[in-house]
This record gives structure tokens, sequence and C-alpha cells, in this order.
């Protein structure tokens, strides 16, 4: 059985979602701020986190970069729960290094269903295949999970680095925004495909600074392929 952390501060939000979680079958443990979080991880690593950005002793984008950086926590997979929807708060959460974003208010089968996906994306990802993919100067080692543009290494985000994998494994091919989502996330949700635009967007922007340009291109009325 699937350990779950939840650390979100309003009482009846986390009541919610600790017995939505229990009802699908995980154990949970639920915590209402970030210093209970660390305690209880010193004990057990989970298989999941769920992180509400706004809490009352230190947010949840600090909490996700700790835990980033810290190697023994690092691969933990970490949605972001937040009642803050602007896209710039998005691309800051997945820049960041989580690997979903959930705006509240959200349903319980929504939730589900993401937290399904991300944990068989995870498991997935201990039986990723050697492979190594190169497209003008972009190297991608899928055992050691690094991307370079000219040797000098592309930091990118688990779901950004998914993206980019796929992506160059169908060289030219247009790929669409519900097809990215459903071999990315593992799921098809109406309407989301606005987060693989994002994921997109910071995905560029990361492979342009170390001076990759027009890796990734835009097909209109599909979605994107790598040149």
């Amino acid at each position: 059985m699937s350990l779950i952390y939840c650390v979100e501060d309003d009482d009846g939000i986390r009541e919610l979602i600790s017995c939505a979680l229990k009802s699908g079958g995980y154990s949970v443990k639920a915590f209402p701020a970030a210093k209970p979080l660390y305690d209880a991880l010193k004990i057990s690593v989970p298989s999941l986190i769920l992180l509400d950005i706004m809490l009352p002793d230190e947010d949840g984008l600090t909490v996700l970069a700790r835990l980033k950086s810290d190697p023994p926590l690092s691969d933990i997979p970490v949605i972001m729960l937040t009642a803050k929807s602007g896209e710039t708060d998005k691309v800051q959460g997945l820049e960041s290094g989580a690997d979903d974003y959930i705006t509240k208010p959200f349903g319980v089968m929504e939730l589900l269903s993401r937290i399904k996906a991300v944990l068989r994306r995870s498991a997935k990802q201990s039986g990723e295949r050697p492979e190594t993919l190169e497209i003008g100067g972009c190297c991608l080692d899928a055992s050691r999970r690094i991307v370079t543009y000219n040797g000098k290494e592309v930091m990118l985000t688990y779901k950004e680095f998914e993206l980019l994998m796929y992506l160059m494994r169908h060289q030219s091919i247009a790929v669409s925004r519900d097809k990215l989502m459903e071999m990315v996330w593992g799921y098809e949700f109406a309407g989301e495909t606005r987060t693989v635009d994002m994921h997109i967007k910071t995905l560029r922007r990361k492979l342009e600074e170390a001076g990759c340009t027009d890796l990734i291109r835009t097909v209109r009325g599909v979605g994107y392929k790598c040149n």
C-alpha cells in the first residue's frame, strides 16, 4: 500500500483529502505545517507528497526546494495544492520540481486520477531502459536522466525531461497535446493541455539558455515536434 503525505493547513480540506485517499486504498499521514512533515520524513519516506503552497510556518515552494536539494528525498514525487491559479504561480511550482499542480477547488476523482498517474510514472522511472538520444548537439541520457547541449548540462524538472525524451524518441513527428498528456502524465483530462504548453515553455527557455534553439517546434493546430 502506497504511503502518501498530505501537507495542508486547512483542517477541512486536510480531512477531505485524507478520507479520499483512504477510500482510494492509500495509507495517509496528514500534517498542518512543514515542521511535522520534516519530522515524519526522518522516520518514513512516502511514495508521494501532496503539498499546499500557503502554509503557516514555511511556504510550500520553500519546502519543495528543500526536498529537491536533499538527495535521499529528491526523488519523492510532489503534487502542489494551491488556491493560486495564475500561470506564473504554476510555472514557478513546476520549475521548482513539482510533478503536478492542482488548483483548489478540485474534485476527489481528479485528485485520485492525478495521484495514480504520478505514481505510475514514478514507478516506471526505475525501470527505464538504457538509452541515449541525440539531435543537433542535444544529448539525452535516459539511464542517468541527464540532458546536455554541446557538453553543457541542462537542468530539467522530471516532467520537462519526460516531455523532451518523448519528443526526441519521436523525432520529426508532430505529437498532439492530448497525446503528450496521455504519455507523459499518464492520463487524459479535458482542458488540462495548458499544462503541456507551460512545460514546453520552460523547457524551451532552459534549452535556449544553454544555446540550443529551435529544437522543439510548434505545429499549428496539432502540438509539438523535435526537428
